[in-house]
């Protein structure tokens, strides 16, 4: 059973986006049915091996390429995002955040889109969402505009008559493009190196610390198809006594 529309729209999504000044009908609209593409509206928070998690799905290695390689760069934001997320459990269990806090998932949700460089979506422009979406926030071949497309007007808002889509323009997934974020802060393709933990490094509600050296690839967040590729080189966060 999924969690109501009309709760989880004006009791989650919209007021995060508020907190966070980024609310539009568009973006609301585009969030939403992310989540209901992703997990029917919270109908699954762990799909089986799939590493993603909560209502986004979001994979843990991007949760921590947004915090490591992008809100390391807007502070202000970072604070607001980390006020949103748990005391204690954060700082232990940072991933699980996205399964257990509904709020700080959709920040994260929002964010994998901002840095993406999503700003403006019209809310009734369902085939442009389909394709932010399939370009920027799903990861993998599995699921087509069409799916999304389908799982909007079932959960979110039926249409009379189905949009056209042209497949072609979102088949390149995040897996497999690249987009600019910030002209001024530009995301840099992570040095993978297999180590035991991938949580983020920036933990606490000050100033992130600084990244180490990273080449220099200007993109968004990418998913790694092979797990033990997929991890980070930061020990895990210690709570504060």
């Amino acid at each position: 059973m999924s969690i109501c529309l009309d709760e989880l729209r004006t009791l989650v999504v919209r007021p995060t986006l508020k907190q966070l000044r980024a609310w539009s009908p568009g973006m609301e609209a585009l969030l939403l049915g992310t989540a209901a593409q992703e997990s029917e509206l919270g109908f699954h928070l762990k799909l089986g091996r799939r590493h993603g998690m909560g209502i986004f799905q979001i994979q843990p290695t991007t949760h921590r390429q947004i915090w490591d390689e992008y809100l390391i760069n807007f502070p202000a934001l970072a604070s607001k995002v980390r006020g949103l997320a748990s005391q204690r459990d954060f700082l232990q269990h940072p991933h699980a955040e996205l399964a257990t806090n509904l709020r700080y998932a959709t920040a994260i949700a929002w964010l994998v889109y901002r840095a993406a460089g999503v700003d403006k979506v019209e809310s009734e422009d369902l085939p442009k969402m389909a394709k932010l979406w399939k370009k920027h926030f799903h990861h993998g071949p599995s699921a087509s505009l069409r799916d999304f497309v389908d799982s909007y007007c079932r959960l979110i808002k039926p249409v009379k008559k189905l949009p056209h889509l042209n497949e072609d323009a979102g088949n390149k997934t995040a897996a497999g493009e690249t987009a600019a974020v910030d002209v001024d802060h530009p995301i840099e393709e992570p040095v993978r190196e297999p180590v035991k933990d991938s949580a983020p490094q920036y933990t606490g509600a000050a100033q992130p610390q600084p990244l180490p050296a990273r080449r220099p690839a200007p993109g968004r967040p990418r998913e790694s198809r092979n797990p033990p590729t997929a991890q980070s080189s930061a020990h895990p966060p210690r709570a504060r006594a």
